[in-house]
């Protein structure tokens, strides 16, 4: 059932965990063209788990061996999955997704199912946000071209984006959050204190540091998901989730949500049952706008 790759995807999907699976499973059912993005094929928590218990017909099934169920389905279905990260989603007559390598995307409705951020702001982070700080250093970095720059990163993906920097900026400083070996080039230095607040205030002036004041142009803070009211401008957000109807609809027509993005219960269940009531109110939402388009006389 391998779909053609289309001009513009009925479905963009971004996340590809059990909410975006099964929404992608239940829009190729609806014989719509379906796209899934995510920065990592599958869930990192799911698959690491060593036993579920609580996923109804799959009693005592491994978090990895449920994972793959869950991948061959969307792929047997015919859903595209593409590993990337997606960094910004614009709304209008069609959506245009823009991911961290610059690769664009059209679509006509749009699924946000990219699980929960576990993170904290840092003091100045939000306030900053556009004014020399940002979340995605191949896309800005150039702004900062012979000047010194920061990368807090989250995740290993950073030092590739480290090391870009590092072709065009004075200095780089990376402070790696995330466990294992760090592998950057020489042009980097790293910084093993854990960043306090971003400093300045009309636009970003340095990092605060255990140590002192460290001055920069510009901060870029790597995470393995995008801030969800970042993907999408006037996204409405409470508490940490994107906020959603009976239908999963957001406040933003065509755009819907499933899973812990969404909020709490963090469970399979509920992530699968909201990623197919997201799938088939996308899927209405596309219909409806076919029905309204005038015929050609």
């Amino acid at each position: 059932m391998k779909q053609e790759k289309p001009p513009v995807w009925d479905l963009l999907i971004v996340g590809a965990g059990p909410a975006g699976l099964a929404a992608a499973v239940n829009g190729r059912i609806r014989e719509k063209n379906v796209l899934v993005l995510s920065a990592e094929i599958g869930s990192r928590r799911l698959g690491k788990a060593p036993e579920v218990k609580n996923y109804l017909g799959f009693p005592e099934i491994s978090g990895e061996e449920l994972q793959n169920r869950f991948l061959t389905h969307a792929r047997e279905m015919g859903a595209a999955l593409e590993q990337a990260r997606v960094e910004n989603i614009y709304p209008g007559e069609k959506f245009t997704c823009m991911t961290r390598d610059n690769r664009i995307y059209q679509s006509r409705a749009v699924i946000l199912a990219a699980g929960i951020q576990q993170t904290r702001f840092l003091p100045g982070e939000k306030e900053l946000l556009g004014r020399g700080l940002g979340y995605c250093a191949t896309c800005d970095g150039p702004l900062y071209r012979g000047q010194d720059v920061a990368v807090i990163a989250e995740t290993p993906g950073a030092e590739e984006e480290a090391g870009f920097l590092a072709e065009i900026c004075r200095r780089v400083y990376f402070f790696p959050r995330y466990r294992g070996e760090v592998n950057v080039g020489a042009g980097v230095e790293v910084k093993r204190e854990q960043p306090r607040q971003i400093l300045g205030r009309e636009r970003v002036t340095g990092l605060a540091l255990p140590s002192g004041e460290l001055p920069v142009a510009a901060v870029f803070i790597i995470r393995e998901v995008a801030p969800a009211e970042r993907l999408i401008a006037g996204l409405r957000i409470n508490g940490g989730a994107i906020i959603v109807d009976r239908e999963m609809a957001t406040n933003i027509p065509g755009v819907f949500a499933a899973g812990d993005c969404t909020g709490k219960p963090f469970q399979i269940g509920k992530a699968v049952g909201e990623g197919l009531t997201a799938a088939l109110s996308a899927v209405h939402y596309l219909d409806q706008k076919k029905s309204q388009v005038p015929e050609k006389v």
